[in-house]
C-alpha cells in the first residue's frame, strides 16, 4: 500500500480526489446556516480555482458555497439540451472527516484490507461483496480513524477529470454543460439554494452512485418528523403523584417500536422505515427526531400515521403531559419525474455501455440532490461514481472504477449531442 501526499502539480483523476478528501468539509444537520459549515467553502473555492486553470471563465462559488461553472458547447447543432453534472463538496456528520489520510492498495490481492492507523477497523471481503470484482484493481481507503469522502468526492473528482478531458479534445462534440457543485447534501439540504434559472440546464445527472455500471433513477420518498414532548416537572423530592417525565415518555415511544421490522436494520429493497435519528432533552421537555422513509407516499404517511398512533397511545398514560407531531417534508421519489423524460435515463444507459459495462437500474434506499432537483425541473436520475461503505471508516473505491465513470461522463456528453 501506498501512502499519499498531495501534489498541486499533479492534475490527474487520482491526484484530484487525494487532494479533495484530505480538505474537512463535513456539514452539520444541527445548524441553521447556510451552508451548515463554513469550511465546506474551502473545497469550493478549490474547485473554482481549478476550473479557472482548466480555461473555464465563468467558475464561481455564490454566498451559499455552491459553485456553478459551464463547459461552452462546441457542436454546431442548435438544439442541443444543456445538461447538468453534479457532486457534492460536503461529507457525513455520521464519521469526522478531519485529518483524512487516504492510503491506495495497490493491485489488490483479494485479501481483507486491515487499516494501519486502527487495525480494528478491518475492511472484510465477506461483508463488501462488491471487491470481490476488484482483485487486482487500486483500492483506495482512509487509515482507520476517519471516513474517505468518496461520498462525494469521487464525484467531484471524476466531473473535473471529464471537465479537463472533454476541454482538451475538442475533437469530441457535445452541447453546453452546465456544472453544480453544492454544500449539504448529507444533511437534506443540498438543493435549499440552489438557483434553477441561474443553472440554466434541462436535465441533469449527479455522480453519487455506487456499484460499477449502475444507473439510480428512483428513491426513497422522504419527511422527517420532530416530536415535542411537554412534560410535567416538579422537584423529585416531592414528585410522587405529580411528576410526568418527558424523557421517560420518549423512551417509551422508542420502546413500543417493533424490534423485527420497520427499522433500517431489519428492511431491505422497497421497505421503508420509521428511523429515530436524535434524542435530547431533560424532565421537563423531551425532543424526539425520526426519519421516514418509503418509496411511496401512501407508504410514507401510513408510517406517520402509525408512529402518531404509537405516541397518542404512550401519552395516554400521562394525562398532565402533551406533545406537537411536525413533519417536515425532505425530498420525494425522483422516478415520478423521470418517467416523463425517457431520454435522460436512456441516454445515460447508452454512455455506460459504451464504456464496455453492463448497464444497470437500480433503486436508491436513500436520495440524492438528483432527488429534490427533479421536482425543481431539473429531472436528473443518478450515475455510480464507485464508492462504498460511505458514511463509515470503511469507505473504500476503485482507481478503476473511478476512470470508468469519467468515461462514461464524457459518453454522456456526446450521447446527447448525437441524438439531437
Amino acid at each position: 500500500m501506498e501512502n499519499y501526499q498531495a501534489s498541486e502539480n499533479q492534475p490527474g483523476l487520482v491526484e484530484r480526489f487525494l487532494r479533495y478528501v484530505q480538505i474537512d468539509t463535513q456539514s452539520d444537520p444541527q445548524s441553521t446556516t447556510n451552508p451548515s459549515t463554513e469550511k465546506q467553502k474551502d473545497l469550493s473555492r478549490v474547485l473554482v480555482q481549478e476550473l479557472f486553470d482548466l480555461g473555464i471563465t465563468d467558475a464561481e462559488m455564490d454566498e451559499w458555497g455552491y459553485v456553478y461553472a459551464t463547459i461552452p458547447a462546441n457542436s454546431e447543432k442548435s438544439n442541443i439540451p444543456t445538461i447538468c453534472f453534479c457532486s457534492h463538496v460536503d461529507t457525513s456528520p455520521d464519521v469526522t472527516g478531519a485529518g483524512v489520510k487516504p492510503i491506495i492498495h495497490r493491485q489488490w490481492n483479494g485479501d481483507d484490507i486491515i487499516l494501519p492507523d486502527d487495525p480494528t477497523q478491518l475492511i472484510r471481503v465477506a461483508d463488501h461483496p462488491d471487491l470481490t470484482s476488484q482483485i487486482g484493481n487500486d483500492i483506495i481507503t482512509a487509515s482507520g480513524t476517519t471516513l474517505l469522502g468518496a461520498d462525494n468526492k469521487a464525484g467531484l473528482a471524476e466531473i473535473m477529470a471529464a471537465t479537463a478531458y472533454l476541454l482538451a479534445h475538442p475533437d469530441i462534440k457535445h452541447g453546453r454543460i452546465r456544472l453544480l457543485f453544492t454544500p449539504d447534501e448529507e444533511v437534506g439540504r443540498g438543493t435549499e439554494k440552489v438557483d434553477i434559472a441561474k443553472l440554466g440546464a434541462d436535465f441533469g445527472y449527479t455522480i453519487d452512485g455506487e456499484s460499477l455500471g449502475t444507473l439510480e433513477d428512483e428513491t426513497f420518498s422522504a419527511d422527517a418528523v420532530k416530536i415535542t414532548i411537554q412534560g410535567v416537572s416538579t422537584h423529585p423530592g416531592f414528585a410522587k403523584g405529580k411528576l410526568e417525565n418527558a424523557l421517560k415518555i420518549a423512551a417509551d415511544v422508542l420502546a413500543v417500536l417493533p424490534k423485527d421490522a420497520l427499522s433500517p436494520e431489519t428492511t431491505e429493497e422497497k421497505e421503508g422505515f420509521v428511523h429515530p435519528t436524535r434524542l435530547e432533552g431533560n424532565q421537563d421537555k423531551a425532543v424526539l427526531e425520526f426519519i421516514i422513509r418509503d418509496f411511496t407516499e401512501v407508504g410514507l404517511q401510513e408510517k406517520e400515521t402509525y408512529l402518531q398512533n404509537q405516541l397518542n397511545d404512550v401519552l395516554a398514560n400521562y394525562p398532565g403531559s402533551s406533545a406537537q407531531f411536525v413533519v417536515k417534508e425532505q425530498y420525494r421519489n425522483m422516478k415520478d419525474v423521470l418517467d416523463q423524460h425517457p431520454a435522460v435515463v436512456d441516454n445515460a444507459l447508452e454512455a455506460i455501455r459504451r464504456a464496455g459495462l453492463s448497464a444497470r437500474r437500480r433503486s436508491i434506499r436513500g436520495g440524492t440532490d438528483g432527488s429534490r432537483l427533479s421536482f425543481m425541473g431539473l429531472p436528473c436520475p443518478n450515475i455510480f461514481a464507485g464508492e462504498h461503505a460511505f458514511h463509515s471508516r470503511q469507505e473504500w473505491v476503485s482507481v478503476q472504477d473511478m476512470q470508468k465513470a469519467v468515461e462514461v461522463i464524457v459518453n454522456v456528453a456526446q450521447v446527447w449531442e448525437e441524438r439531437s
